[in-house]
This record gives C-alpha cells, sequence and structure tokens, in this order.
C-alpha cells in the first residue's frame, strides 16, 4: 500500500534546507494545511541576507474562543551532510535500502513533519468540526544559533496574547524501537569561555614568564570534581564538561600567553545559571587567578509533569504500538523550551534516533505510518 506519510517525507527530504534555509519545506506544509481551514503565517526573522523562515498556521476550533489549542512543533532545517562520498546515496535524494529510509533529516525530522501533517488531514476528515484549535510551528532555525526561529515566535505568540494547552515537538526521542521514549523535559545548557591570562616567554626561562595552562590546571581538576547537585526525581544531576582548550603559538619553545578553556553546564532543576556562576566564579577566585568569563545561556530547564498531554500520548502508543513508554528528560536541548514559557504541558515524541547528524542517516520505513496514527489518536484525544 502507498504510505503518504512517507510520500510526503520524500518530498521535504529533497529539498536541500541546511539551517537557516528552509528550501521551500515550509510552503509545502503551508498548501496542504490551508485547504483544511488553516490560517497560515510566516513570521521570519533574523539578517535580510539569510532570513529564518518560520511558519504559524492555525485553525479555530468549534468552541471559539474558549477551544483549547494543541500544537504540533518541528524544524525545517537539517545540519550539514558532510563529505557527500562518505554517503552511500545522496544525502538530498531520498532513498529507500532494506526498509529503510536514508537521506538528510530522515530522522531528525522530516519524517515527524510528514506524520504530523498526515495526522491532521486524517483527523479533519474524520472530524470536521473538532471543539479544540490545531496550530504548527516550524522554523528553519533549530539546528543553528535558534536566535530567530521558534523563540521569535513565541515572543509574537505571547504578544498576541495566544493561548496554547498542548504541545509536542517531533523531535526523534525513541531508543530501541518507535515509541519507547518520550521526553517531557529537557535539561538547562550554561556554557562558559575561560580566558586565564598568563606571560608569554621562552620556555628556557620560565621564571621570566608566568604559564596560564599550569596555573589554570589546578582550578580545572576542582571543576572537574565538583559535584554540582544530585538531581531529582526528574532529572539526573547537573554535569561540567570541557569541550575545547587552546594555548600557545604552535611554537615548542614559547610559554603561552593565554589558556583559553571552552565548557557546558548541563543542569537540572536543582541548580539555576545563578548558582553555578557564582560558584565557578568563587572557585576561580579562591586560586588567585587573572581571568575573564563569558557566559552563553543555552537555555532553562523545562519540565511538564505527567498530565492529559502525556496520558494522551502514551495511550496512543500502547495502542499503535503496544508498549508503555518511558518519560525521560535526557538528551541535548530542543526547542521545546522557548515553547514551554507560554504553553503548560510540552513534549516531543518523535521516531528512533540511533543515526540522527551521521552519515547515511535513517529511518525505518516500518516506523512512519504509526508515527502519524499517534499523532492523530492524540489529537482524537485532546480536541475531538
Amino acid at each position: 500500500m502507498p504510505s503518504p506519510t512517507l510520500e510526503l517525507a520524500q518530498q521535504l527530504m529533497r529539498r536541500p534546507s541546511q539551517t537557516p534555509l528552509d528550501g521551500g519545506c515550509q510552503t509545502l506544509i503551508a498548501d496542504r494545511l490551508a485547504p483544511l481551514g488553516f490560517v497560515c503565517e510566516s513570521l521570519d526573522a533574523g539578517p535580510a541576507d539569510a532570513p529564518v523562515r518560520n511558519l504559524w498556521a492555525l485553525r479555530a476550533g468549534s468552541s471559539g474562543a474558549d477551544a483549547p489549542v494543541f500544537v504540533f512543533a518541528g524544524h525545517t532545517d537539517v545540519v550539514p551532510p558532510g563529505p557527500r562520498e562518505r554517503w552511500s546515496s545522496d544525502p538530498f535524494e531520498p532513498t529507500l535500502r532494506d526498509g529503510r529510509l536514508y537521506g538528510r533529516g530522515a530522522a531528525d525530522m522530516k519524517s515527524s513533519l510528514a506524520a504530523m501533517v498526515v495526522a491532521i488531514e486524517r483527523f479533519l476528515a474524520a472530524h470536521p468540526q473538532p471543539r479544540g484549535a490545531i496550530a504548527l510551528l516550524l522554523t528553519s532555525d533549530e539546528e543553528g544559533p535558534a536566535l530567530h526561529g521558534t523563540v521569535h515566535v513565541c515572543d509574537v505568540l505571547r504578544q498576541r496574547g495566544q493561548r496554547l494547552d498542548w504541545c509536542v515537538v517531533g523531535e526523534p526521542t525513541s531508543g530501541a524501537r518507535l515509541g519507547d521514549t518520550i521526553k517531557n523535559g529537557r535539561r538547562g545548557s550554561l556554557s562558559g569561555r575561560l580566558t586565564v591570562r598568563g606571560v608569554q616567554g621562552h620556555i628556557a626561562y620560565p621564571q621570566l614568564a608566568r604559564n596560564p595552562v599550569h596555573e589554570a590546571a589546578p582550578a580545572l581538576a576542582e571543576l572537574v570534581a565538583t559535584r554540582w547537585d544530585d538531581g531529582n526525581a526528574h532529572f539526573p544531576p547537573t554535569s561540567w564538561q570541557i569541550s575545547n582548550v587552546h594555548a600557545g603559538t604552535g611554537a615548542s619553545n614559547v610559554i603561552p600567553g593565554e589558556c583559553v578553556v571552552d565548557f557546558n553546564f548541563r543542569f537540572s532543576t536543582e541548580s539555576t545559571p545563578e548558582s553555578l556562576k557564582a560558584r565557578v566564579h568563587a572557585l576561580l577566585d579562591r586560586h588567585a587567578l587573572d581571568y575573564r568569563l563569558d557566559w552563553t545561556l543555552g537555555g532553562e530547564p523545562f519540565l511538564t509533569t505527567p498530565g492529559a498531554l502525556s496520558d494522551a500520548l502514551g495511550a496512543a502508543i500502547r495502542a499503535e504500538c503496544g508498549i508503555d513508554a518511558e518519560l525521560s528528560t535526557s538528551g541535548g536541548t530542543s526547542d521545546g523550551r522557548f515553547i514551554a514559557r507560554l504553553c503548560a504541558q510540552v513534549v516531543e515524541f518523535g521516531p528512533t534516533n540511533a543515526s540522527i547528524h551521521k552519515v547515511d542517516e535513517s529511518i525505518g520505513v516500518d516506523e512512519l505510518e504509526p508515527l502519524a496514527a499517534i499523532y492523530r489518536r492524540t489529537l482524537e484525544a485532546l480536541v475531538a
């Protein structure tokens, strides 16, 4: 039997859409939604020479202003494919092989977008006048800086006073099989760039120089050994990791003048950005370093406690996959962190994620129609 979800996923995957490009994906989706009664708005933002494409599509519910609003959210942009010669087939020409769909965006997350659209079409065919409203929020800036995408749309919606009740973000959350994991929250992300200043000099005359790598090392060791918190029932303990260390001129006989260390916290709700910053500064000051520290807050943690949305989604997964999904907050950040600021219940659910961002990214074809059915059943439970 032909699969409408597979067909739409392939159409989306054929449109190269590396961040911040959209490649026409949002237009394709809007053209499918408009005949169903959706009002589709382009809420683009960012630099004029490389704008971020954003789509907000809303179909009002039959109960008017009191209608609850269910939102599907996701992104049309993808990460770069890397060297084309390493792929078994063209990353932007979807290919079916051994029961799998290969190509960039197959799992992250054009298959989810296709499943959302097909789910909406099937739901409205069965329920032409649902009591609740349905919306779709898409951006082409999720895989990039995330400065002009979902966060911008959410700002616009907040200014309008737009109500949002439930949101499913189509990130690829499943592990071993479709349906085994729902993300009901994410840890926060806080990055720092530490510059420790020393005095450059000849390596044979260390008494005339001051080595910032040597001076930073004890402080870094203490940061590595620090237990920042113990986590809680929903989040693992906060972690601190070094991602890059830079020092030296490239010459083997020069003591460097500075050492630059990039690091990142993935933090639970037991810590705050302010508390983590204060503890790091106190530690560095105690080691008497001559330093500069620049901070970047990637996102606050968010958590959706079990409720109507997770119950409806969990029941839909049981009906289609025959398993009970685990609620988890593991993994990286997502645009759910922005939506959670104005929507009380936000979860993420999508296909298996073993191949995301890799060469030969793929998804099992047998995941596509069940994914669309899960999304449709969730709509039926909440807004029919």
